[in-house]
């Protein structure tokens, strides 16, 4: 385990073969380009981006209409959709090669947004004759011409709507007026249709109450009828309706350029990278200047592709200044590796300090083994995640690693488990014959108070890990120079945290050893003094005393950060017991013998031990972490640091694999 020595590279090229450089710094994936310094005689290229960031804006939001028009049409017709699915494998060859396919793709992206825009219009032409046939419907019963409603020499006529709800009032209310007569035609949804005649003389009076009861007068005139208009409306519906399906089963014939799409969004992505790297970059009247960071191990393979890309360059490699921090890059084995996320998602470490990785992937693992504390759950967990991380293995993913993580957990509750002699809560030696104390009911005697034994066993582990924190503080400090700081500040520590786990076991009656309790007292009396001593060796004469006191200020952090280790007994304990109540629950019904119990009984089984190891999953994942973050890495870990990004690393789609030129 280790973060890998970089190397610095400064390049003098000819600015005509700026793009091949950096195309041949791409392909090697191990160079990380750094601004380079303000030289004089020389100046930033100019170099105007949002050209290529526009094209890219609109290719990626092609690619994003056709993918979800594919998807859409596939759900509603069974298909597949298989060429939806990001990360699959593209050669180097086949990716420079995109640059070839431009005009192809731009056609593509055009013909998907004439559909697009195809479909929208067609969309709102459907929606609003939707809105037609839905007024219209109140009127399809209507045979006769619009033009059978109008007014004669002596009436007047009128053919509308209103509500449904003032139906029976209206009626009433025409029923009341003198002259005048109507007809309920039709009821439809939430509208009654009425033609209403009244003499030209009531005209005026039978007008006011229609407009009283919200009548609203027919939009349609002339020799259509009211059927005539709902059919043709529907008609209208029906072929639009099938122009959508015209349209979709159209753009999903274009499922197959969804490859050809992604590729060329990544390369497209990549022409954009290099030139914002522009601003990176110095250049004179004929030459450019690059800085960059190379990973030790690849500094040969990237003088070769600077010198197959160009044959006028100058390229000088050398080790960074103190003053400058280069990004990180961890290399840990295939077991470490999963856990760098989880120091990552808190800070990645400097380049300057020691990888804490592998450590802490022993800790995170033993504490998450102990939180799950069950045989069963962690064979469940060294599997399912064991198989998910084997399916990622070529191209790992952070989902993958994470499960690696799980399955390295998993392997420690196995033997956690064993060791508490719990199988799904069900005793695996037969009850009473766990080799650890029972978290439920034992309990030892600390200083003559009745505390529960797994939660003094939570701490002493609280303790080796403080304990292993203060030893990489010594190692950061060593590293850096600062040996009197590694001993006062570390190593001293260190020996009274051993100090402090040899006193609490001298204090337990069960262990019957007193005399470990004098030894860990003398041991964390003198370390303790020794500590305020020393406390304010880099101050004057009042820092010296101040720094004193609050060392044994500190103290009282220090009981709270081992007292924060007793989550792992609370946590430990609650999954603990429901895993036994579901055991006792589900045993007493298999063993029933009523076949409807006995199912019942597996079923409470299989779903009530899903559900309690994923709730202690989740448990575990958070309050693990936080003990490595907060307890742990306090102590020691300097973080700040930034990983390292080769040039053209980051594909959005696809999985590049480096040729064996460039790897």
């Amino acid at each position: 385990m280790a973060i890998v020595k970089m190397r610095k590279l400064n390049l003098i090229a000819m600015s005509y073969d700026r793009d091949a450089v950096l195309n041949a710094l791409q392909r090697t994936g191990a160079v990380e380009i750094t601004t380079y310094a303000d030289t004089e005689n020389t100046v930033i290229p100019v170099c105007d981006c949002e050209e290529t960031r526009a094209k890219l804006s609109s290719i990626e939001n092609a690619l994003s209409v056709l993918s979800k028009a594919v998807e859409e049409y596939s759900k509603e017709n069974g298909g597949k959709t298989e060429l939806l699915k990001d990360g699959f494998c593209v050669s180097y060859s086949e990716f420079v090669s995109a640059k070839d396919n431009t005009l192809e793709i731009q056609e593509i992206a055009k013909k998907i947004h004439a559909m697009v825009d195809e479909k929208n219009r067609l969309t709102g032409n459907l929606a609003g004759v939707l809105r037609q046939k839905k007024t219209a419907s109140v009127y399809s019963i209507l045979e006769v011409p619009f033009t059978a409603f109008s007014d004669t020499a002596h009436t007047r006529g009128r053919l509308g709507v209103v509500p449904v709800s003032m139906k029976d009032s209206l009626q009433e209310a025409l029923n009341g007026q003198e002259l005048c007569a109507y007809s309920l035609l039709n009821v439809a949804d939430d509208e009654a249709l009425f033609f209403v005649s009244a003499h030209k003389s009531v005209a005026t009076e039978t007008d006011g109450i229609l407009s009283a009861f919200s009548f609203t007068d027919a939009p349609y005139q002339g020799e259509q009828s009211g059927k005539g208009v709902y059919q043709g409306l529907e008609a209208e519906e029906k072929r639009l309706q099938l122009r959508l399906k015209e349209n979709a089963k159209a753009t999903y014939a274009l499922r197959e350029k969804i490859r050809p799409l992604k590729i060329y969004c990544d390369y497209l992505a990549f022409v954009l990278e290099k030139q914002e790297t522009s601003n990176k970059l110095r250049e004179t009247d004929q030459t450019f200047l690059l800085q960059a960071y190379v990973p030790v191990d690849a500094e040969e393979r990237v003088k070769s592709a600077i010198q197959t890309a160009t044959k006028a360059s100058y390229v000088d490699f050398s080790d960074p200044t103190e003053e400058e921090t280069p990004p990180t890059l961890l290399r840990n084995n295939k077991v470490v590796e999963n856990f760098e996320s989880i120091t990552n998602t808190y800070s990645t470490p400097n380049y300057r300090e020691f990888d804490p990785n592998g450590i802490m992937a022993f800790f995170y693992s033993l504490l998450m083994g102990f939180i799950i504390g069950d045989a069963g759950y962690g064979l469940v967990m060294a599997l399912a995640g064991g198989w998910l991380w084997y399916r990622g293995r070529v191209r790992p993913t952070g989902m993958s690693r994470l499960a690696g993580a799980f399955a390295i957990g998993g392997i420690f509750a196995v033997i956690w488990g064993l060791l508490f002699n719990s199988l799904f809560g069900f005793p695996v030696f037969g009850k009473g014959n766990s080799l650890m104390p029972d978290p439920q009911n034992d309990q030892w005697s600390l200083a003559g108070i009745d505390v529960p034994s797994v939660l003094i066993v939570s701490m002493e582990i609280g303790l080796v890990q403080l304990c292993t924190g203060y030893i990489c503080r010594a190692v950061q400090e060593w590293r850096h120079g600062n040996v009197a700081d590694g001993i006062f500040d570390g190593v001293l520590w260190a020996v009274f945290s051993i100090g402090v786990g040899l006193l609490i076991v001298g204090f337990v009656d069960e262990a019957n050893v007193p005399v470990l309790g004098t030894v860990g007292a003398i041991i964390v009396g003198s370390t303790l003094l020794l500590a305020i001593l020393t406390a304010g060796r880099k101050e004057k004469f009042f820092g010296k005393i101040t720094k004193g006191f609050g060392t044994v200020y500190g103290i009282i952090n220090y009981a709270s950060d081992v007292l924060s280790y007793a989550r792992l007994y609370g946590l430990m304990l609650s999954g603990a017991v429901i895993a036994q109540i579901i055991a006792q629950y589900s045993g007493g019904f298999i063993l029933s013998g009523n076949a409807l119990l006995i199912v019942l009984g597996g079923l409470l089984l299989v779903v009530g031990n899903a559900f309690n190891l994923v709730m202690n999953l989740l448990g575990a994942y958070i309050h693990d972490a936080r003990l490595q973050y907060v307890e742990f890495y306090g102590r020691f870990f300097e973080g700040e640091g930034e990983l390292f990004s080769p040039l053209g690393s980051k594909q959005k789609y696809i999985y590049l694999m480096q040729d064996k030129q460039g790897s």
